[in-house]
């Protein structure tokens, strides 16, 4: 158990960002492992897929004992991700009826003109520059955009949000033995701010409603009831940080691993709707979302021939389970003509991405783009810094030479 430990404390250190897989592979070997402070660690495909469809693993972020960074956080209203049954289920049947299937199927398809025009603008802006941040100039703003549309944010009011954005997720990287106190106050003050503002545009829509999702979930008189102003509010910044940081991951990922396969690059050039089955093979490649921290058991559960005792909590290794060769061939090798791949890089069970096909298209038209458009890009440094998270892996600055 002690070696168990050893390797998720060097998969969670900084200095394995850039590669963890190899500690992944090493901790795949004791598929459920149980850690000195009595929880799990699951990091097999076929017992992360179980746990993920188990109702009695729960998801309920009340119920969980991790240390957070202030009460503050811990008393926000929780996103429907953070619940269980039967208020996660209501409370995703309300968003899902504005959002896309299936109530409103041809919601995401009919934003693709929208999508390429964003990412066409944002290229432009590589103009005159013999250097790109990927990040800075491509990855982040592209996303952000698309979910202040969806939202109904005036177009004024975007860079605010991002500023909101890039503090609120310095609070979920928030370590006080590193950082500052200034860091934690800023990151809760942007919350609040965030969450004042959010609150005030419903207001606004309540009196002059258009087609955006605030207004169509501030007047939904569906079977499920209507939602409190602060469950609406809570699901809009859930759209806003997790949809956004995940597909920044996404779409900066994919660049990166195009560069280092340069033979994809040019074959995707070749053949652009090779998109598709490429970004599945991302997913599983390179997840935006590594890992889901701390679960809890209702009741006792035997993974593997383990038994997760009730209470003990439970983390699930995605990109693990996502690189494991019981279910997976070569899983090391991008192959972008992978077949069956049923990967976890979107979780599984009743919390199953429900902003998946979004992100989906946002990547597909991305990185088509990028390739067809920014001529003979190079890496400038490989490994390039990473974030902190080692949750939501991805570069924090991908420098590229171009032209």
């Amino acid at each position: 158990m002690a070696q168990a430990q050893s390797i998720v404390q060097e998969i969670l250190d900084y200095s394995s960002r850039a590669d963890p897989y190899p500690l992944y592979a090493e901790l795949r070997k004791t598929p459920v492992a149980e850690q000195e402070d009595g929880s799990f660690v699951v990091s097999t495909y076929r017992e992360i897929s179980e746990l993920l469809h188990n109702p009695q693993l729960s998801s309920d972020v009340r119920l969980q004992t991790r240390p957070k960074p202030s009460e503050a956080w811990s008393q926000e209203t929780p996103e429907f991700i953070n619940l269980d049954p039967p208020e996660h289920d209501r409370l995703r049947r309300m968003t899902m009826r504005h959002f896309g299937p299936p109530h409103r199927p041809g919601l995401v398809d009919a934003m693709r003109p929208e999508l390429a025009a964003i990412v066409s603008d944002l290229i432009d802006g590589f103009a005159g520059k013999a250097q790109i941040d990927v990040v800075d100039d491509f990855a982040y703003p592209f996303p952000v955009t698309v979910i202040c549309r969806l939202l109904g944010v005036p177009r004024e009011d975007e860079s605010r949000f991002r500023r909101w954005v890039e503090s609120e997720i310095e609070v979920m990287d928030y370590d006080p033995s590193l950082d500052p106190p200034e860091t934690l106050q800023e990151g809760m003050q942007a919350i609040d701010d965030l969450h004042q503002y959010l609150g005030g545009l419903l207001d606004s829509r309540r009196g002059r409603p258009g087609d955006d999702l605030l207004s169509r979930l501030a007047g939904d008189d569906g079977p499920d009831g209507r939602m409190t102003d602060e469950q609406i509010v809570s699901t809009a910044n859930l759209l806003l940080v997790a949809g956004h940081e995940t597909t920044v991951n996404l779409i900066t990922n994919g660049v990166l691993t195009l560069l280092r396969h340069p033979d994809v690059l040019e074959r995707l050039r070749a053949e652009p709707g090779l998109v598709v089955s490429l970004v599945e093979e991302l997913l599983r490649y390179e997840p935006p979302v590594q890992i889901v921290p701390w679960r809890v058991a209702y009741s006792n559960i035997t993974v593997a021939g383990t038994v997760v005792a009730q209470g003990s909590q439970v983390m699930l290794m995605l990109a693990a389970g996502n690189r494991d060769p019981d279910r997976f061939h070569d899983p090391d090798r991008f192959d972008p003509d992978r077949r069956d791949n049923q990967h976890l890089g979107f979780g599984g069970g009743i919390h199953l991405c429900f902003g998946g096909p979004l992100a989906r298209l946002e990547a597909q038209i991305a990185l088509s783009e990028f390739v067809r458009r920014v001529d003979r890009p190079r890496l400038t440094a490989d490994p390039p810094p990473y974030r902190r998270s080692p949750l939501l892996r991805g570069p924090v600055h991908l420098l590229v030479d171009h032209g």
